[in-house]
């Protein structure tokens, strides 16, 4: 398995993604003033990205964007650490940390990791995002989260 440097760029202009440079394009997405911005790192997707997370399944980068735009505009605040980042092949592995703040609502911790496949031009085709929405949302919640932890882990425990 060999890997590219992170500073290693193609004729277009875009880095070379990697491990490193994922975590770095990550964090700045994630870790501006306030809101999210994805507008530099959108040249890395392919026009035909297929995504899916805990809510939606979409393909296509106009999809893609739109739901971006919404999660923009639905967060006051979010932020994200990147904990670790691999490299598998195409196929690049992250585990992170999201905070985010809804309006009106506390801010909640959602802990979890996506895979990002490339295709033969280095661009993402894929990206699979996992994490326990109800369930990290509901820890911030006094006596709820609780009762929920309860009731699943004798549910499914």
């Amino acid at each position: 398995m060999h890997e590219k440097p992170v500073n290693q760029e193609k004729e277009s202009g875009r880095k070379v993604l990697d491990a490193e440079s994922i975590k770095e394009l990550w964090s700045k997405t994630y870790n501006t003033e306030g809101k999210p911005d994805w507008s530099h790192i959108l040249p890395y997707y392919d026009d035909d990205i297929y995504f899916r997370d805990s809510i939606q399944e979409l393909r296509g980068m106009e999809d893609f964007k739109a739901m971006t735009e919404r999660l923009t505009a639905r967060s006051n605040d979010l932020k994200m650490h990147i904990v670790r980042t691999a490299r598998q092949e195409r196929d690049i592995f992250i585990e992170w940390e999201m905070t985010i703040k809804f309006k009106r609502n506390p801010s909640s911790v959602l802990y979890g990791s996506s895979r990002i496949t490339l295709n033969e031009e280095g661009k993402i085709a894929e990206q699979r995002d996992y994490y326990d929405l109800w369930g990290d949302i509901f820890d911030n919640i006094p006596r709820f989260g609780k009762a929920y932890r309860r009731f699943m882990k004798r549910k499914f425990g």
